[in-house]
């Protein structure tokens, strides 16, 4: 009994001299016991949670500095309040290696989305992803669908009705397409445009323009085609055509003279002639809706062009973004600047990186 007595007076004794001294000890010096206090839990958590052993270099070294010396490297920062605050900060805010998500889209191609948007208020999402294919840019059409929203723009603005589904069928290689569209000029005048278009290439051929389209008329155009052909002919096996009355006999017979069957589609179906009917869609659009068309001869200078560009520039889906006479040996370089060609006096804008 006197020894648990004299055990517990001596106890508290001890703790009556700690508190003096504590009381007596500045803040700073509290602070650092603090963050000394700290670390050993952090040390002894990880030993918990793992297997016990001893703490390691920077542990001993924090563990065994002696309070003094700690005071005197924060009183130099005059600032020991914020000390640990700002470690923890830094933990938290400094920069890794590679930075978590999607990598955001290159600034080159969101503006040029913005300036294909802008200079082309008609041109909806994919057809500026196809631009963008056109000059190396590899994005994504959703891509192109996410910038043009995030900057105000619609997406896919449909102010000339809505888009023809293009398909093609396991005889692409070998079909040819006709059909005739009407333009009229600033005099009211109605003209009649005969064109051929290749499925598999998405080649157009203007065969001429007339306003009085004849029998005859149609079997000349045709004879005409077929020469300048060439030996490509030999590649058709199927011409589709409506049942328009100018396709006589005798246009029939210039065909199938080449082995070349003549597939009529049925009344009042433009679908079963879809990419056909789909181009006049485009030229309507993109052309001669924009331009007061004067005269014949006029309108055969504004087709003209239109179709050199459509065949040489104009990306097409089908031919994975390419146009229909597309060199493959050509080497697109990314680091030179971006060049505007206007067709038609701007009516249609062409993008060229500069040579």
């Amino acid at each position: 009994m006197p020894v648990v007595i004299f055990s517990l007076v001596y106890l508290l004794t001890r703790r009556l001299f700690e508190l003096l001294v504590l009381r007596a000890r500045t803040d700073t010096s509290k602070d650092i016991e603090i963050l000394v206090l700290r670390h050993e839990v952090s040390v002894l958590r990880r030993q918990v949670a793992t297997a016990p052993g001893r703490p390691g270099r920077a542990g001993c070294v924090v563990c065994c500095a002696s309070p003094a010396a700690l005071a005197g490297v924060l009183r130099a920062t005059h600032d020991t309040a914020a000390l640990a605050p700002g470690l923890v900060a830094h933990k938290w805010t400094s920069p890794t290696a590679t930075p978590p998500g999607r990598p955001p889209t290159a600034r080159v191609v969101q503006e040029l989305v913005h300036r294909f948007a802008t200079e082309n208020p008609d041109w909806e999402y994919r057809r500026i992803h196809s631009e963008l294919a056109g000059l190396g840019h590899r994005v994504a059409p959703s891509t192109v669908w996410l910038i043009l929203q995030h900057a105000g723009l619609d997406p896919a603005p449909r102010r000339w009705g809505p888009t023809w589904r293009q398909f093609l069928t396991t005889q692409a290689a070998t079909i040819m397409a006709c059909d005739f569209f009407t333009i009229d000029t600033v005099f009211l005048r109605r003209l009649s445009v005969l064109f051929f278009l290749e499925h598999r290439t998405r080649r157009v051929h203007l065969a001429a323009v007339t306003a009085h389209p004849t029998g005859s008329w149609v079997t000349q155009q045709a004879r005409t085609l077929l020469m300048d052909l060439g030996d490509r002919v030999d590649q058709l096996r199927f011409l589709i055509r409506d049942r328009d009355a100018t396709f006589v006999a005798d246009v029939d017979a210039v065909f199938t003279s080449e082995q070349i069957k003549i597939i009529r589609t049925p009344a009042r179906a433009p679908r079963a002639n879809a990419i056909a009917e789909r181009w006049v869609d485009t030229v309507r659009r993109e052309c001669t809706n924009r331009i007061l068309i004067l005269g014949h001869r006029h309108l055969i200078t504004v087709l003209s062009t239109y179709l050199t560009h459509d065949n040489s520039h104009r990306p097409h889906r089908a031919l994975d973004q390419r146009p229909p006479r597309h060199d493959p040996t050509t080497v697109t370089l990314l680091d030179t600047p971006i060049r505007r060609h206007r067709v038609l006096g701007g009516v249609i804008n062409e993008y060229r990186r500069a040579a």
